[in-house]
């Protein structure tokens, strides 16, 4: 999870996997994404813990995320901010979001990154571009209405589970266009 907002949605991602099982989940929460927790959930990041099976803290680019001879079947941002879409897109892999996505693209696993802003300037679209030519997903949180959401929990399941579907994860978060 990086510093954008909507929290809720990097929540619910780890309360779906955690609910399907057999996952292996490791987790890397931003500084920023610490204080959006705080503010636009009313959540520790602390809580989180009992979701996944690591946290890995963000500054220890030692953990075992970051070497490409960790084997995953991919990495998920969500939400991804624009500071950390900018960071994957130049290389620069100060902290462990970046590196981790980093070394996903290098060993050309599944990157998707849910990035959360709008509008979009063009400096934002040229660094969607940049990782999606480097095998990056860039799908951006939009809403559906066909599966007739009746409430912000199913909008919110809609987008984890089309980020769900981009790792040919099974899941119930939506009912299918049929």
């Amino acid at each position: 999870m990086s510093g954008s907002s909507a929290p809720q949605l990097g929540i619910a991602c780890l309360q779906a996997l955690h609910d399907l099982g057999g996952i292996e989940t490791h987790l890397v929460v931003s500084a920023g994404a610490v204080k959006n927790l705080e503010i636009e959930a009313q959540t520790d990041v602390r809580d989180l813990d009992k979701l996944v099976h690591v946290r890995h803290d963000a500054a220890d680019l030692a953990a075992p995320i970051s070497s490409g001879s960790f084997r995953t079947l991919g990495m998920l941002v969500i939400p991804c901010s624009m500071r950390t879409l900018g960071a994957i897109a130049s290389g620069n892999t100060a902290d462990l979001v970046s590196r981790a996505a980093d070394v996903t693209l290098k060993e050309r696993r599944r990157l998707v990154l849910v990035c959360r802003e709008t509008p979009l300037n063009l400096i934002h679209l040229r660094n969607m571009e940049t990782v999606t030519l480097a095998g990056a997903v860039v799908m951006p949180p939009v809403v559906a209405f066909y599966h007739r959401p009746s409430s912000i929990d199913e909008l919110i399941g809609h987008i984890v589970g089309k980020a769900l579907d981009l790792f040919d994860i099974e899941h119930d978060l939506f009912t299918r266009w049929s």
